[in-house]
């Protein structure tokens, strides 16, 4: 492809740009090394029934990391860890007896629903549970990962919105509840274990379990927002206890400038996935080719392209994919908790998810893709002037509170203070989470004309010595710019 003429002006198209896109024939040529049939050949393999849907863990987990660290070391990338390309991190795979279980809501002056067996699955706790005839609170189902919290919910049971997200939960955990509790749980494979980082087992964390079922479903539904006359009752019984090595996957192409090499623009996807079906008939396996193999092998071809100039741009640019983002952004939180490269220094996160498929549920998604929380920095700025020079429209697909902003990999990132988005072309999917999730569904030129379109924003970020900021005006960012400058130690007020 021959990028447009926009490239060597795109400064001239904002008024006052914060930020300032990369030029010249090094860029472009980097820009074109990325391809349809190199995407293609990686995530033929990445998504192939060989790797059985790369759970977390498993041996198709394993292999996909060999092969993702045979990549940057066939790219030249340099081994951050010890000279290596893995960052291994020590869980604790938790799985609860299959009986034992007792879950009772009782509504005062109405029905009692017992809650058992496949309709219920704890999917946090690592001691035993015992409450009894404690208070349900519900949080309003609008209510985003960056709403305000009341402290009524401490002591309660908290019956959070289905899909409120992690970052959600995390906040709603340190108000102290009995038990948190989520409704219908995700779509596709359903584990029977939950995975803890063995640093934070024995943590104290408040349980949480996933309830399921048409009876609980429509309690739930006729309940008012706040505080309800549901009670639940819980028991179950101490999960059983199995370590597990897990591997983040990180390689780095140093930056070129002297002043700028020792700051970092990170370049994230999962390379997880939901594994395989209980044995039956027809297909078993979650494939996971957009969701998310097509961001995984565009961190890939992104990283070659990068490593290939010469000189490199001037920050370090550090590609990384990340283990148990489907457990609940379990490699990105483990990251942020241990991070490899200061977060002090680290300018900002892209990750990139299900850029593959352009047949979003809400229509085509043709030369387009958006970023989650488009208001919140001025990172998406900068790719979409990016877009204007390679031929692809960025947008904001949500204004004021985006619901997909905590569903990803960059909000563990935002929470360390850092600007953080995720890039998507397609949110939502037909086979988003089923097993046809395969990857000869995907439209690889257009990936690659957004992957160039990454491309050219990644090395500007780079290259510009003015780093990104969290825009203060936006209410949503509110903890973000506390995070940041907490992290680089400015007061607060």
């Amino acid at each position: 492809m021959k990028l447009l003429g926009a490239l060597i002006v795109c400064c001239t198209l904002l008024a006052e740009p914060a930020l300032h896109l990369a030029e010249g024939p090094e860029v472009r040529a980097a820009l074109d090394r990325i391809s349809a049939d190199s995407l293609r050949g990686h995530l033929s393999f990445i998504a192939s029934d060989a790797l059985e849907g790369r759970n977390t863990p498993s041996r198709g987990l394993d292999i996909a990391a060999e092969y993702i660290a045979a990549q940057f070391r066939r790219a030249g990338l340099e081994g951050p860890v010890n000279g290596g390309y893995f960052q291994n991190a020590d869980f604790v795979q938790l799985t609860r007896p299959k009986d034992g279980l007792s879950l009772v809501l009782d509504r005062r002056g109405g029905e009692s629903v017992k809650v058992g067996g496949s309709d219920a699955t704890l999917v946090r706790g690592d001691s035993a549970i015992d409450i009894e005839s404690v208070p349900l609170f519900k949080l309003a189902s609008g209510l985003s990962s960056g709403s305000p919290l009341p402290d009524e919910v401490a002591g309660k049971v908290v019956l959070i919105p289905a899909r409120g997200g992690a970052a959600l939960m995390r906040r709603v955990r340190e108000k102290k509840p009995a038990l948190i509790m989520t409704t219908g749980g995700r779509s596709g494979a359903r584990p029977a274990h939950e995975m803890v980082a063995a640093d934070l087992v024995n943590s104290s964390a408040v349980p949480v379990v996933a309830v399921r079922g048409d009876a609980a479903a429509r309690l739930f539904e006729s309940l008012p927002d706040g505080l309800t006359t549901v009670t639940v009752t819980l028991q179950s019984p101490a999960p059983q206890r199995e370590p597990v090595k897990l591997r983040n996957v990180i390689g780095v192409v140093r930056g070129s400038d002297p002043q700028l090499q020792d700051t970092y623009v990170i370049v994230t996807a999962h390379y997880d996935h939901l594994g395989m079906k209980p044995p039956g008939e027809g297909d078993l396996i979650y494939n996971g080719a957009n969701d998310d193999g097509s961001g995984t092998v565009s961190v890939i071809e992104l990283a070659a392209a990068v490593a290939s100039m010469h000189p490199h741009p001037r920050r370090s640019i550090v590609f990384m994919t990340l283990f148990g983002e489907e457990e609940g952004l379990l490699g990105s939180q483990y990251y942020a908790r241990h991070p490899v490269f200061p977060l002090k220094r680290t300018v900002a996160d892209i990750n990139i998810e299900q850029i593959g498929r352009t047949d979003d549920n809400e229509g085509p998604q043709i030369k387009s893709a958006t970023f989650t929380g488009f208001t919140y920095s001025d990172l998406p700025a900068l790719f979409a002037e990016a877009g204007k020079a390679t031929g692809v429209k960025v947008y904001d697909r949500h204004t004021g509170n985006d619901p997909y902003f905590a569903r990803s990999d960059n909000q563990a990132l935002a929470d360390a203070g850092i600007p953080a988005h995720t890039v998507a072309v397609g949110l939502e999917f037909p086979d988003y989470h089923q097993v046809g999730d395969e990857w000869q569904k995907i439209e690889y030129s257009n990936m690659t004309l957004v992957d160039r379109m990454l491309g050219l924003g990644i090395i500007s970020l780079a290259d510009d010595p003015e780093a990104p900021k969290w825009n203060q005006s936006n209410h949503n960012t509110a903890r973000y710019v506390v995070a940041w400058k907490t992290l680089q130690g400015i007061p607060k007020n």
